[in-house]
């Protein structure tokens, strides 16, 4: 069993935002924004690629209420996601980060000089 699945589960304890029947979004424990919060299914889903689209249909206003609870609906927020190794997904369950709370940073933003991806 995945640590999300653990989460959900209640057999590892997590600081929530939000939660309902099908989704869950909670602190992020190594914050990279004043705002860091992990959106998850509690089915299991591996990653975005094998996501359905009746999941993703319901996600979408889970992930808005989060904004608007945060009230970074009006100032502003990134939504990530990384899809499989090769996208710097770590944790095998399909999750969103929201980050927010200030100007965030986009460090290769118009940087023509760098040579990698």
């Amino acid at each position: 069993m995945c640590i999300f699945c653990k989460i959900v589960e209640g057999e590892i304890p997590s600081n929530k935002v939000l939660e309902n029947d099908d989704f869950l979004a909670f602190h992020d424990l190594y914050p990279k924004a004043p705002v860091h919060i992990l959106i998850i299914p509690k089915k299991h889903i591996e990653c975005f690629q094998d996501v359905d689209n009746e999941t993703m249909a319901k996600m979408t206003p889970f992930i808005q209420e989060i904004a608007s609870k945060l009230c970074l609906d009006k100032t502003g927020y990134r939504l990530i996601t990384n899809n499989g190794k090769d996208g710097g997904q770590e944790i095998f369950h399909l999750h969103f980060h929201m980050l927010g709370g200030g100007k965030l940073r986009w460090d290769h933003q118009h940087d023509e000089s760098r040579t990698n991806l």
